[in-house]
């Protein structure tokens, strides 16, 4: 499938923000979980999941389930630079953002007004 296969085709774009938004749904949903070790470990569930959605399709595509020229290493490349934006998507707030309502208080509590 190399042949004719460019870096900046539109089905690249398609792969990247499809495990992306993968990756954020399932996070999101493994999140909002009353079992602790699940919300705890979201974004790792979220991106395993749109890694194998990925690599799923990828395997439909080489033995023929889509018409298609069969699977991509550029369409995996896509794949996993979805899933790695989602990945510091979902990180990046858990640095900066309050997780709880106790650290609220506490920043509450510490701050002249």
């Amino acid at each position: 499938m190399e042949d004719g296969d460019d870096w900046l085709a539109a089905d690249k774009l398609d792969h990247l923000l499809a495990c992306f938004c993968i990756a954020i749904l399932v996070a999101a949903l493994a999140g909002r979980s009353r079992h602790a070790f699940l919300r705890r470990r979201s974004v790792v569930l979220g991106s395993i999941a749109a890694l194998v959605a990925g690599a799923g399709k990828e395997a439909g595509d080489e033995i023929g389930l889509w018409r298609s020229a069969g699977a991509s290493s550029k369409d995996a490349a896509a794949d996993v630079l979805g899933v790695l934006l989602a990945a510091v998507f979902l990180s990046v707030p858990r640095r900066f953002w309050p997780s709880s309502r106790r650290e609220i208080e506490v920043v509450a509590e510490d701050s002249i007004v």
